[in-house]
């Protein structure tokens, strides 16, 4: 069916860019790569558009029950009608990401989405599942088209002045799927079509991405930028669908001629075999082979690994030597054939490169020693990968070592104290270990499965710790804000109390109940309105009124005050739900104290009773004081007031939070140039670290926020919930006596395989 829902005019999306936007300051190539990628991009979607009716349609056709048809058909009606909203939402956010790339944020914070105490729960089920549809989707592009968004980045890097990931590149596979979700926010659909209008994303626009990302790296390549980063050809078949991907590449299998830089590939791998050869016999054993020994092929070589993948040890150890195991299976099946035989030379530098690489694994302090044990156990499936693919060293995207960086940065947070067999990280990395055992012979595509799976389990970790850290977050910058204004509190009591002798009710009364309406009346208002000094002058009226005085002004003032007091006193404690039990005895008690200062003024405050008006008797009715106060008996029958105690505030007074306790730590003052305050000043937000609790537990943890106000430094767990909070010094302190450690959260493999040329260089230079 035809409609102008299609027509898109680029023209519009860009005009639509203000007058001042940084557009203009773009580079001529890379708008030309822009408005080339938009147009690919629109043509996708137009496609997209076109094949969903006849999906939904299907769709509905095989529904099971009149609800579930009439699903598809209103989710048909709301596409049809919203289709040229989402194609326009989803070019202009195209277009605003190429614009802001010149544009610097200065000062800005990082963007926090917002969180309610009303809604602590966990991610709903509908967003879950869109989240991790998308990982998984994402995770497909980049198993095989990392490479080429890689040096697109790169590329953009060198000509913008905002700095790039894969993740924030305007044209990478996480930045056009947020793009289109936000493109379908509007969609009034279930949550079930809505997966199938993001798997007719998949096909039909990220489908083709490997195309659109060769030709833009060939655009700015050809425009001088970076021509030297060798990417991936475009790849142009004949009869392939618009939108299709190959099965093969689906799959993760072993990559096409033309996918990597062979040449590129090759000299890494050259490069490890020339410093293996100059570190035989001492890293690397002298390579020995008997005379009229014959290699075996990889294939041969293969089935022996396959054999020891099925009989491996169930934990590794380090006793465990795969170079001794092989050269044992080796040593029996010639003697049964009667023929020395021996791994090829090619093969056997494979074997002690991975060798190497898992040593380094099995000593690395950042893993947990029992996820260290569990990753281990790949030694042998990635020396299987190695042997069949030896770009497996030299390509950072390839799916084989991307799986065991994503299980290790995972296994980061990980601590000894959690139960193992409960924990569901735990768990799931020991299925990836097991299915790689049982079910990988030759097929790599079973990395590319996994890596995606595990993707989407992490993602789903991730999404959930990130809830409960920006709560924690949340929880602590308001704990900052109560503390600051508990302070605030605490100075105008201390202020207005300290050193004076007064009622040990209004002592008890400011103490317990107005620092309450001062303390919600800072949060609220804050230090410089109008209500906080109102409350401040309530205090200081209700000292006033306590205190004793002889002028006749003071007299005639008493009268005045005393309704208006007490009525802000009443309104005041009430704002603050202050017990109403508590509330009456201590008015009961202040009515005591006035009524003693008036009986003090005697004779003079008769006569200002009698000057009094109507309205001002009315005003003191109603708070409890009705006139004439005092009868003047004579002086033998006058009755003694009994009065009230009083007590001498000696102490600055403290106020604490609920449930809470002032901190213990230590109060140690160092230099402002000590290494230790350098190495907290060091630390950033994100940050692993494991403290050094006794000497038998430690604790990993990350450092979630610095709570500026406080001075604190807040740590979580990998679930996000709050374990442990330091000051600076504290801090400090610890850093000093060696009782924290940087736990380095950089790639494993990429960790390891730099540890292992940066031996064999070293044993080069001696």
């Amino acid at each position: 069916m035809k409609t102008d829902a299609k027509v898109v005019h680029l023209s519009k999306v860009a005009s639509a860019q203000s007058p001042t936007s940084p557009v203009g300051r773009l580079p001529v190539a890379l708008i030309q790569v822009r408005d080339k990628a938009a147009q690919q991009l629109k043509q996708a979607l137009q496609a997209l558009f076109d094949n969903a009716d006849d999906t939904l349609f299907e769709m509905a056709d095989r529904a099971t029950s009149n609800s579930e048809q009439n699903a598809f058909f209103e989710a048909m009606r709301d596409l049809r009608l919203k289709r040229k909203n989402i194609e326009r939402g989803f070019l202009q956010k195209v277009f605003e990401s190429f614009s802001s790339l010149n544009q610097y944020e200065v000062g800005t914070p990082p963007a926090l989405d917002a969180v309610s105490f009303d809604s602590l729960s966990l991610v709903q089920n509908d967003e879950l599942e869109e989240t991790v549809a998308l990982d998984a989707m994402v995770a497909k592009v980049m198993s095989r088209d990392s490479m080429a968004v890689g040096h697109l980045s790169t590329r953009l890097n060198a000509l913008v002045s905002k700095k790039l990931d894969d993740r924030s590149n305007p044209l990478g596979p996480t930045a056009l799927c947020e793009f289109f979700l936000e493109a379908c926010s509007g969609l009034g659909v279930e949550i079930k079509v809505k997966l199938i209008i993001f798997k007719l994303f998949e096909k039909y626009v990220l489908g083709d991405l490997d195309q659109l990302y060769a030709e833009a790296n060939q655009a700015l390549a050809a425009a001088g930028v970076l021509p030297e980063l060798k990417s991936a050809p475009v790849r142009r078949q004949t009869g392939r669908p618009a939108g299709s991907m190959q099965g093969e590449r689906e799959a993760g299998g072993a990559p096409a001629a033309g996918d990597y830089d062979e040449q590129s590939v090759q000299e890494v791998f050259g490069a490890l075999q020339q410093l293996l050869s100059q570190a035989r016999g001492s890293v690397v054993p002298l390579r020995e082979t008997p005379a009229g020994a014959q290699p075996i092929s990889s294939h041969d070589l293969m089935r022996l690994l396959s054999y020891m993948q099925q009989r491996a040890p169930a934990q590794a150890s380090d006793d465990f030597d795969l170079r001794e195991q092989l050269g044992s299976l080796l040593s029996r099946a010639s003697a049964k054939s009667g023929k020395a035989r021996v791994v090829g030379e090619v093969d056997e530098d494979v074997i002690n490169l991975v060798a190497m690489l898992f040593e380094f694994i099995l000593d690395d302090r950042t893993l947990p020693d029992s996820l260290k044990a569990l990753i281990g156990r790949l030694q042998i499936p990635m020396l299987k990968v190695a042997v069949l693919d030896k770009t497996f060293f030299g390509r950072g995207s390839h799916p084989a070592r991307r799986l065991l960086n994503e299980i290790a940065s995972a296994a980061l947070g990980w601590s000894e104290q959690d139960d193992a067999q409960r924990d569901s990280l735990y768990q799931k990395i020991e299925q990836v270990v097991q299915r790689l055992l049982n079910d990988f012979v030759d097929d790599p595509a079973i990395f590319s499965e996994l890596l995606a799976d595990f993707l989407a389990f992490t993602g789903d970790e991730r999404r959930r710790s990130e809830l409960l850290e920006q709560r924690t977050r949340d929880a602590e910058e308001g704990s900052a804000r109560a503390e600051l204004a508990r302070r605030q509190v605490e100075q105008a009591l201390n202020e207005r109390l300290l050193g004076k002798t007064l009622p040990e009710v209004v002592v008890r009364l400011l103490q317990e109940a107005w620092s309450k309406v001062l303390l919600l009346t800072c949060l609220k208002h804050g230090v410089e309105s109008a209500e906080w000094q109102a409350a401040l002058a309530t205090m200081d009226d209700l000292v006033w009124s306590v205190t004793p005085h002889e002028d006749p002004e003071a007299r005639l003032r008493l009268l005045e005050l005393v309704p208006g007091l007490l009525k802000a006193l009443r309104e005041g404690m009430a704002s603050a739900a202050f017990d109403p039990f508590s509330t009456g005895e201590f008015f009961g008690q202040l009515e005591a104290l006035h009524v003693q200062a008036f009986q003090r003024f005697k004779q003079p405050l008769v006569e200002v009773e009698a000057e009094l008006d109507e309205e001002q008797r009315a005003a003191l009715a109603e708070v409890g004081i009705d006139l004439p106060l005092l009868e003047l008996p004579n002086e033998d029958e006058e009755p003694e007031a009994e009065a009230l105690p009083m007590v001498a505030v000696v102490e600055e007074i403290v106020l604490q939070a609920p449930g809470q306790q002032r901190s213990t730590e230590p109060e140690v003052t160092l230099p402002d140039d000590d290494e230790s305050l350098l190495q907290v000043d060091n630390l950033r937000v994100g940050s692993w670290v494991e403290f050094q609790e006794d000497d038998e537990h430690k604790l990993r943890c990350k450092l979630a926020a610095v709570i500026k106000p406080t001075g604190k430094y807040i740590f979580v767990n990998r679930t996000g919930m709050k374990v442990l909070e330091k000051t600076r010094m504290g801090l400090a302190v610890e850093f000093r006596r060696c009782a924290i450690r940087l736990l380095d959260d950089a790639l494993l493999f990429d960790r390891a395989l730099e540890s292992v040329i940066g031996n064999l260089r070293r044993l080069k230079g001696t």
